[in-house]
Order: C-alpha cells, then structure tokens, then sequence
C-alpha cells in the first residue's frame, strides 16, 4: 500500500531551504510520502538550494513569465497547481511563509478541499505596506490552513488574536535553524571562489556579513548602508566585510559604486547556502536585511543588527539577539562600533540562544502533519526560551 503523498510547495531559495528538513524528516519517519513541488517562481534558485541537502524537485511547474506582475504569477501558479491536483491529488499540501508561491498554494488547494498546512505560519508586522506583499500574502494563507505551524510564541499568539482555534496552532520552532545547523556542521569547502579566497586571506581578522536584497532597501537606503559598511571598514582595519550582491543588475552596480575597489570588502553574487550558512557561522557580526539571517544567526551566537524600520521576527529583538537600525548610516555605525569594541557586549546579545528553534522543528512538521492525517500523536510544542516572550505553548493536545 502506498504512502499518502504530501506536497511541500516552493518557489523561492528561503521556501526550499525550510522545506528540505521537512521532506527528509518525513522520508524519515516513513508514514507519509514528501513530493518537492518547485513553483515555477524561481526554479533555478529552488534546485540548487535543494541540492544543498541532496534533494532535487519532484516536480517542476513550467510558468510563463510575461509583464512580471504579482498578479501573473499568482494566477500562472494556480492553474498549474490546479492541472497537477487534478492528475495527482495529495492527501495535504504544505506552503512556507508568505511569498506569493504560498498564497497560490493555498488557495489551489483550499479550492480543491485539500488540508493546507502552513510552516512558519502567525508572523506579523502589523502594517500591510510593511512587507509588500507579505504581510497580507501570510494573514491570507492563515484563513485557508487547518494547521498553523508557528516557529515562536509570539507567532502563535498573533494567530490566536485572529480567532484561529488553539488546537490548530503548534509551536514548531523555525525549519530554517535545522537546516543552517545542518549544512554549516558539514564545514563544506567554500563554493565561491571570491569568499573562498577572501576566508584563506583573512589573517584572523574579525568577519562582518552584510546583506540587503529587500526592495524596500533599493536606491536611497542602500546608498546610507553602503556608506555605512565604508566607514566601518575605513575605522577597523582587523575587521573583512562580504556582501553577497542582489543579482539585479542596478542593484549590483549600486553596491560596487559605494564599495568597489575597498580593501577588505568582497562582493558576490548570490551565494550557495552551504557558503552562506558557513560564513554565518564564521562571522563577528551580521548586518542584514534578511529575515532568514535573522533567524539564522543566533544558532552560531552571531550578533544581527537589521537593517529595516520594522520587523516581523520581534522575538530577535525581544531575546536580544537583534536591534533595529534601519538604513540611517549613523545609527548603523554607531551600533555595529559598540560590538566591535566589545566583545563581551557583542556576546551578551545571544547569550540567551536562538528564539526561533532547538533542531527538532522538521521533526515537529513532519509529525504534526502525520497527526493531521490521523497517522501519528500530535507532537509536544517546542520548549520556549526563558528569555523569549510570551512563554505559552499551544497544540492540538491543549
């Protein structure tokens, strides 16, 4: 007898990453069948960073790309989801956050009465222009899910306030730390040749990780970042900087405009995880715009300063391991030089360990999912942080 077939769908290189230890988990446990459904959004970016764990898609979608609107994307996407359901229905479907492949899944599957499970679900900014088109996509998907996997309490406290039942909301903690604790701990040569090089040179100098690929970041905001990352270099000569570029073309003549030609400042093109996931755990200090990194970072007790006005992943901020500094080049130079001159201040700030998961979140999904079916217990919810707040835990069980 075959297994029920789950479709963990992905379209961009942050939904294939936290995808992955779902898929491997669930082929672990053996009571349900993963199937890797690329989206068509980013097919390149989906198989290398499945690669990364020795996964490739199952299925590929062929979408056409014409205007590149929002709206065309998501309406490509659902017909091809649709076609696929039609052909080969699965017993539940699994989106990741909040991108546009997650709406589209979501709502592909509601229409065909298929069990949505939503990963990294109960995130919020609280303001829809802040991320767009984000935040509405995720309060979308939360009004189709039977299940909400919440990486944190306070995620799990956002979808409670929105009326969603307690026994449909499991604290999971976030996929994304199995995943970066995973590929890191293979120490795995590095890929690039401009990072592999610039590690080998380093001397022991103290590595800063900068990255801002947001929309919001473009044009102005980059400029005072840049600006920023320049006058740090400039001040602490013990200090290497790696940038992993944006691939848009302006973007990238943007970043080697303001740093171009400094001295210990490498420029990349997107790097492959197993690169960035290891210069995470090699940095000093990350300056990111990235929610992933945010979430990522403190598993190797690496300080983020965050380069956005607002975040969604408050834990960071309440744990300590993160403080908001925008694109203002002075406030970026003033914090990022109080963890330069101290270490001890630099490592108080992820003393207390990584708000958004222990390594057992994959496990957690895969069960949960299981249960969702009837095949398995619901899990227990992950053990909260003393630091983190608030501290409740949910699940199916309460």
């Amino acid at each position: 007898m075959s297994l029920p077939e789950i479709h963990l769908i992905g379209g961009t290189r942050p939904e294939a990453v936290k995808l992955a230890p779902v898929a491997l988990a669930m082929r672990d446990a053996g009571l349900v069948a993963p199937v890797l459904v690329a989206s068509g959004q980013h097919p390149t970016m989906v198989t290398q960073a499945l690669a990364a764990f020795d996964l490739t898609p199952d299925v590929t979608l062929q979408v056409e790309r014409g205007s590149g609107s929002q709206a065309e994307l998501l309406t490509a996407m659902i017909r091809q989801l649709d076609a696929l359901w039609t052909e080969r229905t699965p017993a539940a479907v699994i989106v990741q956050g909040d991108t546009t492949t997650s709406l589209a899944g979501a709502l592909a599957a509601f229409w065909r009465r298929i069990p949505v499970v939503h990963l990294e679900a109960g995130l919020r900014s609280g303001d829809l222009d802040s991320p767009f088109p984000e935040e509405a996509n995720r309060r979308l998907v939360a009004q189709v899910a039977a299940l909400h996997l919440a990486p944190t309490p306070l995620a799990a406290m956002n979808l409670l306030d929105e009326n969603i039942a307690t026994g449909d909301v499991l604290i999971t903690g976030n996929t994304v730390v199995d995943a970066t604790l995973a590929v890191a701990g293979r120490r795995l040569p590095f890929e690039n040749p401009q990072v592999a090089a610039a590690r080998a040179a380093a001397a022991g100098r103290r590595l800063v990780v900068v990255t801002a690929h947001r929309r919001e970041s473009w044009g102005a905001p980059l400029d005072r970042i840049l600006a920023a990352v320049r006058e740090l270099v400039e001040r602490y000569p013990d200090i290497d900087v790696i940038l992993p570029s944006h691939p848009n073309p302006a973007v990238r003549a943007q970043v080697e405009a303001g740093l171009g030609g400094l001295e210990r400042v490498t420029v990349t093109d997107p790097l492959p995880y197993p690169d960035l996931s290891r210069l995470l755990s090699e940095a000093y200090l990350v300056l990111t715009d990235s929610g992933g990194i945010q979430e990522e970072a403190p598993s190797f007790g690496v300080p983020a300063l965050v380069l956005r006005d607002v975040t969604e992943r408050v834990e960071s901020l309440h744990a300590g391991c993160a403080r908001l500094v925008g694109s203002n080049t002075d406030l970026i130079v003033k914090e990022a030089a109080v963890l330069l001159d101290s270490q001890v201040r630099r490592d108080a700030m992820t003393a207390g360990g990584n708000p958004y998961g222990d390594g057992l979140a994959a496990r957690r999904t895969a069960q949960a999912t299981a249960a969702l079916l009837g095949l398995a217990d619901q899990p227990a919810p992950m053990p909260t942080l003393e630091s983190s707040a608030p501290t409740a835990t949910f699940g199916a069980s309460f």
